[in-house]
């Protein structure tokens, strides 16, 4: 189950992380999303457990937890929805489907 952690504090590392949940059962890869520019955290990852009974454990336990500072939002990560770049065929301004003109 791929779970998504927020309000990471700036400092908070994928090892850190990793550990946090590890506590909860195994885990198969934790990451923390970085400004591709500046290279700094952008206060939020997400952790991969292969089973769904330890990650469910885990979200019940730390969401709304205090970690360095900063209460959690942990949640099941939800798939990326196709956004304006995404390929989807709707305009951004709410007009609906885009029509070809001939």
């Amino acid at each position: 189950m791929n779970i998504y952690t927020g309000n990471l504090s700036r400092e908070f590392t994928e090892e850190e992380l990793q550990k946090t949940f590890e506590a909860f059962g195994k885990v198969t890869s934790a990451s923390i999303i970085k400004d591709k520019f500046s290279n700094e955290s952008r206060g939020f990852g997400f952790v991969e457990m292969p089973s769904a009974d330890e990650a469910k454990a885990a979200i019940a336990a730390l969401n709304g937890k205090e970690l360095n500072g900063r209460t959690l939002n942990v949640n099941e990560a939800r798939p990326r929805s196709a956004g304006p770049r995404g390929g989807d065929n709707y305009r951004r301004d709410g007009g609906g489907p885009r029509r070809r003109s001939w």
